[in-house]
């Protein structure tokens, strides 16, 4: 088996498009219309399956707000520095909700951002080759 991708319900995809290809750094790899029942997709990610796992952008047509609930926790992309991360994000016209420092208890270096439809994104620092291409 192998982690294909991650789906999320958005209420506007140009704007989540923009965000995750503008602010996030990723690709928008390929979109799909189904007029029948009335949504688009859009994938987007730092390269295609299966190398890579992808973000799938849900738009149903005229929806343009969701309730995300409590169970859902957050996506995670590793970053070779999370304190510059925050700086080209925020830079970019992102929310960082938590600044780059430390987790409770421990010494990894961790920040937040909210994408626009208020889905919530860790930046992890990680010093290996090739995490987080895109907010380099």
């Amino acid at each position: 088996m192998r982690f294909l991708h991650t789906m999320l319900r958005v209420g506007n995809l140009q704007r989540s498009i923009d965000f995750y290809t503008q602010v996030l750094g990723m690709q928008l790899l390929r979109t799909s219309e189904n007029p029948e029942y009335k949504y688009t997709l859009a994938f987007v990610g730092y390269g295609s399956n299966p190398e890579h796992a992808e973000i799938e952008l849900t738009y149903n047509w005229g929806v343009d707000s969701y309730e995300a609930g409590t169970a859902f926790g957050h996506i995670a992309l590793g970053v070779p520095d999370a304190y510059a991360a925050c700086e080209k994000i925020r830079a970019a016209g992102g929310n960082v909700t938590r600044e780059a420092g430390p987790v409770k208890g421990g010494t990894t270096v961790i920040a937040f951002v909210t994408d626009p439809d208020g889905y919530k994104i860790e930046l992890i620092q990680r010093a290996e080759h090739g995490s987080g291409a895109g907010l380099r």
